[in-house]
């Protein structure tokens, strides 16, 4: 009988209950497209922000000595770590974030008689961790290729090399000659760079195991980035672990951003949505006054009718969040292209979240129903 007399609701007053449904359908719709660019909006600017590079740097601590205890270096220097140590400490506190590690250990050499930066390190990693550098060759994919380096784009105008070129590098009484695979365009200091695989460059600079620094690509919020930094400073005390403020600071203050933006509209939304359901409810409440006398007089309570009209409120709510996923789901697709340039992924999630929301704010619009527990039988039926 219940789901009798509710079918029979939904079908008085088609008029009104469609423009109620219009409003919830309208609302979700603007809902749901905005909550699937805000979940795959996030994971975009994440990976557009690892464009720009390592956002953590793993260091020595400003004066302190990490180096091993009566070993002398070849470049006399004391702010040096063991690479074996930090490569236990990130095994030890392994997480999927990481995009990309890569040891760094950095000296002064001389290639025909001109001074130039070296930089051993994992040539694999390299790509990953600068995937906005430009290479005119090839990338180097083995940590153990001994016979070939990269090359800056400057040291290459400087010394007139390029892909395929012979290199031969001098650090103190020490040689090596590398073959040159490619050369990086990367718009700052590492043009002035030869980049050597980590092995090659402790034959030539003896300073096996030493590095001078470790940099990380971590995806991720700034506070999961910070939680992940916090993690590593306790594993390694001696060492100083800090993110690169400029990327993380700018990523987490443009995803709070985005996330305020897109709050703040869901909610302007959600009231102006309820609103519409309100003024229509008011209405139907004022012209079914007649029914509900009739069912109170035939015995029907009013905790019962009330109960009706919350589920015709219910059932509303639903089927114009269903209606309104579905379209929202092209809307995000046609603003991502337009707006950002990007497609935009479909999240499943955002269905039963707009839809709960819907329902909601559709049973916020009940209010009205309170005045029909005022209604009495006895003056429906007299006419009244």
């Amino acid at each position: 009988m219940f789901g009798l007399l509710l079918w029979k609701l939904l079908r008085s007053n088609r008029g009104r209950l469609a423009v109620a449904l219009v409003a919830v359908a309208s609302g979700a719709t603007v809902i749901s497209a905005l909550l699937n660019l805000q979940f795959d909006t996030e994971r975009k600017l994440t990976q557009e922000f690892r464009a720009l590079g390592a956002n953590i740097v793993i260091a020595a601590q400003p004066g302190s000595q990490t180096t091993t205890p009566g070993v002398t270096l070849a470049s006399n220097s004391a702010d040096l770590l063991t690479e074996s140590v930090i490569e236990q400490s990130l095994q030890a506190n392994r997480t999927a974030d990481v995009a990309a590690s890569a040891p760094f250990l950095f000296a002064v050499a001389r290639a025909k008689g001109t001074p130039v930066v070296v930089a051993g390190t994992w040539l694999d990693q390299l790509s990953e961790l600068n995937p906005t550098w430009r290479l005119q060759g090839g990338w180097i994919a083995s940590r153990e290729e001994a016979e070939h380096c990269l090359i800056g784009r400057k040291v290459a105008q400087q010394l007139q090399l390029g892909p395929g070129s012979e290199i031969a590098l001098d650090y103190l009484d020490w040689h090596s000659q590398l073959r040159v695979s490619g050369v990086i365009d990367s718009g700052g200091t590492e043009d002035n760079q030869v980049f050597l695989n980590l092995p090659v460059a402790w034959n030539l600079t003896r300073e096996q195991p030493y590095i001078s620094l470790w940099q990380l690509s971590v995806s991720g919020s700034s506070a999961s980035i910070g939680e992940y930094v916090g993690r590593l400073a306790a594993a390694l005390p001696g060492y100083d672990v800090r993110p690169i403020r400029a990327v993380t600071q700018a990523e987490g203050n443009l995803l709070d951003r985005t996330r305020l933006l897109i709050a703040s509209m869901i909610v302007l939304i959600l009231v102006l949505t309820a609103l519409c359901v309100l003024a229509t409810m008011a209405a139907l409440a004022m012209e079914r006054r007649k029914n509900v006398g009739l069912m109170k007089a035939l015995g029907g309570s009013i905790s019962r009718i009330v109960g009706l009209f919350l589920a015709e409120l219910g059932v509303l709510g639903a089927a114009g969040g269903l209606i309104g996923c579905a379209a929202g789901v092209l809307l995000s697709r046609w603003m991502g292209e337009r707006v950002f340039g990007a497609s935009i992924a479909l999240r499943w999630d955002v269905f039963p979240l707009t839809i709960v929301l819907m329902v909601g704010v559709a049973l916020a619009g009940a209010l009205p129903l309170r005045l029909l527990g005022k209604v009495k039988p006895a003056v429906i039926l007299r006419g009244e």
